[in-house]
């Protein structure tokens, strides 16, 4: 998860979720977003929504759903502002960690990654959709149709020392 000075809290407990699970759309204010774009090294977050399903898994809780940003960057290839957007699929399990990897070891294991640990029983949404944010965003952004085009191969003439050369040949 993310450092614990994350802005974005947004805690669960494991015994505040029903077993028909719970629905949750998380909308970042500014501070989160300004953080979590300090903490990316983009321009800007103007947007950032999450919306997520928590349900009981086992022992744990199970959290599927999305988060969806307009990230402002900079192109890599025209350096100029740029808009992104960031939409990024959840799905995480959440377990209570024992001295031998996670307490529950019989309930099915069908997201893609590990379980998380649950701190004293409690998941932090706002942790997560944050992390599947950072995950998101992309790290060599371009506007559209921006193509990079190398400089151009230098001739022997325009060659930095080419006036050299020729004072080197007039001398001889």
């Amino acid at each position: 998860m993310i450092r614990p000075q994350q802005p974005w809290r947004v805690p669960v407990r494991v015994e505040d979720v029903p077993e028909t699970g719970l629905h949750f759309d998380l909308v970042a204010d500014e501070h989160v977003r300004s953080h979590l774009a300090a903490v990316a090294g983009v321009l800007s977050v103007p947007r950032l929504e999450a919306a997520i399903d928590v349900a009981r898994h086992g022992n744990g809780l199970r959290a599927t759903g999305r988060v969806t940003a307009t990230v402002e960057q900079t192109c890599v290839v025209t350096l100029e502002p740029m808009e992104n957007q960031v939409d990024e699929p959840i799905d995480v399990i959440f377990a209570s960690p024992s001295e031998g990897g996670f307490v529950d070891q019989d309930a099915p294991f069908e997201a893609e990654e590990p379980p998380e640990a649950l701190s004293d029983g409690t998941a932090d949404l706002g942790a997560l959709a944050a992390e599947f944010l950072l995950l998101g965003i992309d790290p060599y952004p371009r506007m559209p149709g921006a193509e990079f085009t190398p400089p151009a191969e230098e001739t022997a003439a325009a060659a930095p020392f080419a006036a050299l050369a020729r004072l080197k040949d007039a001398k001889k």
